[in-house]
């Protein structure tokens, strides 16, 4: 009963990651309330492990429909891997409380300043165009990179945001873009956890199963339901976001 349990929380995950992230809202409690005497270090990579391959499907799965912006989001994808391995090494010399009290409020702002730009990721006008954008992209990948190694929660948010706001993409396109950073992102985290040990494999690879069609789903509703339906999800899972991050930074 518990794998079925934890099979359907990751097939959830694989849903909500495909369409605009956060599918960690899902996976992890599910992780953390089935193995609850587990070190938390095991149960992060194994997250990772589990969601890297919906992240995957989704990233495939959308270029074959959605045309990436290659010479922009390759080198964006190389700095958030190279970022995200620098994170994941800092969060073991530095705490990560004030950042967990300050994301919550960070969401917050995210979310109004979507709500009051009505057309804010409707339509998809870039920018930016050759270095320059190759450029604006890596330093979104960087960060958000590395914001993704040291803590995590609302990296696919984070990153769609960034590249609506900043490089003037619709939402179907940021998030189709945003997977392939967050894609970036994940393989540096689990390489430094896998390496630490901290990846359980055998349930790692069952539930990444479950994540794939989850996936599948997410991806196929957002592709066809386009910018709109991705804003709408959008705008639901960062609220979501600040009240579990809220939670668990003011109130546990």
């Amino acid at each position: 009963m518990e794998w079925i349990a934890m099979a359907l929380a990751a097939l959830l995950a694989g849903f909500v990651d495909a369409i605009v992230g956060g599918g960690g809202l899902v996976m992890l409690p599910a992780l953390f309330a089935a193995f609850a005497q587990a070190p938390a270090a095991t149960l992060l990579g194994t997250n990772k492990a589990t969601s890297v391959w919906g992240t995957a499907m989704a990233t495939w799965n959308y270029s074959r429909r959605v045309p990436l912006r290659w010479s922009a989001m390759a080198p964006a994808a190389v700095a958030a891997f190279l970022a995200a391995w620098a994170g994941a090494w800092a969060v073991t010399l530095v705490p990560g409380d004030t950042l967990r009290r300050l994301l919550p409020l960070v969401l917050l702002a995210v979310l109004l300043y979507t709500l009051s730009k009505k057309e804010l990721g409707r339509q998809h006008a870039p920018r930016f165009s050759g270095n320059k954008e190759a450029i604006c992209a890596s330093l979104i990948g960087a960060g958000i990179g590395f914001y993704d190694g040291f803590f995590g929660p609302g990296t696919g948010s984070f990153f769609i945001f960034l590249l609506v706001r900043v490089l003037g993409y619709d939402f179907l396109n940021a998030s189709v873009s945003a997977k392939l950073l967050n894609f970036a992102s994940n393989v540096a985290a689990i390489l430094l956890f896998a390496g630490k040990g901290h990846v359980w494999w055998p349930l790692a690879l069952t539930l990444g199963a479950a994540n794939v069609l989850g996936s599948l789903l997410g991806t196929h509703l957002a592709l066809r339901h386009g910018a709109g339906f991705v804003r709408g999800v959008f705008i639901a899972v960062v609220g979501v976001l600040i009240c579990k991050t809220g939670w668990d930074a003011f109130l546990r």
